[in-house]
This record gives structure tokens, C-alpha cells and sequence, in this order.
């Protein structure tokens, strides 16, 4: 009996000490700004590298960092167990809005994430090498950051949504500052004006990207969510769009993420048996 408990115990310490934890924090040099750059990287429980995942990159609001969203809501890794995703949380900045910035060097997140880290997870992970099995959300700057990405890199992401998102720059610029990102308004408008989801959406197909944006009915900024949902019916741009009793805050946000993963979820399973 003795002989089997110390058995018992050391597979317990074999599978600890060998099985990959829930969740990872990764460095990635950025060959773009010259430094490294951290992620969280969430997994299911029970990852197995004989297994090939779907990913969604989450992206953190303006003045956050790579960990927020894991530390202000852990629930991210039950639902990626539930649905059998990973889940990767880029740093983009204390205030990068995701873009390559025209005129600060140390401000070039869009290479970092599309040419870096995307490549670096799929080296690392076991991923779906596939923009169908590839999605991109983010809450206020990162709902921004996300489409924006995924509009101007189809190539590499089929889905993406929004939560709270500051999809028309121009209406914070005085705020979050995006003028030391791309210059003042009065001297820069088309770098606005081309740099806002809100005008990109222009030159989108319908079906070219799986949409889905929400935002809270006392938002600050609601009236550009619901504005950018009217453009896209007019553009007849299919797309998933919500909004429900909620402010600017992490209760809405904690809430939205169960909305947006299920979507995705969705989105990846069509994408499964269309092939």
C-alpha cells in the first residue's frame, strides 16, 4: 500500500511538473520598436499539443497593459476551456490605439502585433494556421485597435468585434493622447479621418469580416457604436450588433467578453465544417 501512495504521488508531481499551466507570460522582442514586449496567453485546461486551437487577441483599453484583462477578469479562463480557444492578451501601449504610429518610433503596435507576436504564437502554440480560426476583440482603445486591425489585415483575421470602442477617433481628439500618436487634429485631419473604423468601414465587403460590436446605452461612447452601426447597415455590411443598460467599466466589460467569445466560437465552428 505504501509503495502504490508513493506512486501515486510521484505521477501527481510528474504531471504538475511537466503539464503547461493555464496561463503564460511571454516576452517578445520587437525587432519594429527595439525592446521586448510582453503577452498573456491564456489556454484551455488540458491543452495538448496533439490538438490544434482557434485564438482570439484580446486587447486591453487605453492606459492598461497586457495583464489587465486577466487580472480584472480571471473568468477569461474558464470560457476559453469551455470553448476550446486560446486566448492571447498583447500590450499595446499605455495609449499606442494599435496603429503604427506616422510619428513615434517607440509606437509601431500594429507590426507588432500582425508581424511579431501573431507569428510568434503560432510558432509556440498549437494553432489553427488559419485567419478563419483567427479573431480580434477589445474593449474602448483595443475595440478601436481590433477592428482596425482586422480591417487593414483580412489576410490574417476573419473575425473581430468591439466592446466600447472608440471607433471615431476624431471625437477624442483632445483625450487619450492620440494627437502625440499622430499629430494634432487642426494639422493632421486626414490622419484622423482615415485612422477612425468608423470612415475604414468604407472599404469592407460585406462577409469579408465576421462582426460583432456592442456598446452600454450610457457610454461616452455609445453615439459613435450606434453611428458605426448605421453606417454598416447602409454599407449593407452584415454584422452582430448589441447594445443593453451599461456604462464605460469593467461590470460592462466582464459581461460583454462572455458575448463576444460565444460569437466567435460560433464564427470558428462555421468555419470547421465549411471546409
Amino acid at each position: 500500500m505504501k509503495r502504490l501512495n508513493v506512486f501515486v504521488i510521484l505521477v501527481v508531481v510528474f504531471q504538475l511538473a511537466f503539464s503547461r499551466p493555464q496561463v503564460d507570460t511571454i516576452t517578445v522582442y520587437s525587432a519594429k520598436m527595439k525592446k521586448e514586449i510582453k503577452s498573456v496567453v491564456v489556454l484551455p485546461e488540458k491543452y495538448s499539443k496533439k490538438k490544434h486551437y482557434p485564438v482570439v487577441y484580446l486587447l486591453h483599453g487605453y492606459s492598461d497593459n497586457y495583464a489587465k484583462w486577466i487580472n480584472t477578469v480571471p473568468s477569461i479562463k474558464a470560457l476559453a476551456t469551455k470553448h476550446q480557444m486560446i486566448l492571447v492578451c498583447p500590450d499595446g501601449g499605455y495609449s499606442s490605439w494599435y496603429f503604427d504610429s506616422p510619428i513615434d518610433s517607440t509606437f509601431q503596435y500594429e507590426t507588432h502585433i500582425t508581424r511579431e507576436l501573431l507569428p510568434y504564437i503560432d510558432l509556440h502554440y498549437s494553432t489553427i494556421l488559419n485567419r478563419s480560426a483567427r479573431a480580434i476583440t477589445g474593449l474602448s482603445m483595443g475595440g478601436h485597435g481590433a477592428l482596425y486591425l482586422a480591417i487593414r489585415n483580412k489576410e490574417l483575421f476573419a473575425n473581430a468585434g468591439s466592446m466600447s470602442g472608440g471607433v471615431d477617433l476624431r471625437a477624442s481628439s483632445k483625450k487619450y493622447d492620440i494627437a502625440k500618436r499622430i499629430g494634432v487634429i487642426e494639422n493632421n485631419s486626414d490622419e484622423w479621418d482615415n485612422r477612425s473604423v468608423i470612415n475604414m468601414v468604407t472599404v469592407l465587403k460585406n462577409k469579408e469580416l465576421n462582426l460583432v460590436i456592442e456598446c452600454g446605452v450610457s457610454d461616452f461612447f455609445y453615439d459613435i457604436n450606434s453611428t458605426l452601426h448605421r453606417r454598416l447597415i447602409d454599407l449593407k455590411i452584415d454584422h452582430d450588433y448589441t447594445e443593453r443598460p451599461g456604462s464605460h467599466n469593467w461590470n460592462y466589460w466582464t459581461n460583454a467578453i462572455n458575448y463576444q467569445l460565444l460569437f466567435f466560437y460560433r464564427s470558428f465552428n462555421r468555419g470547421e465544417e465549411a471546409k
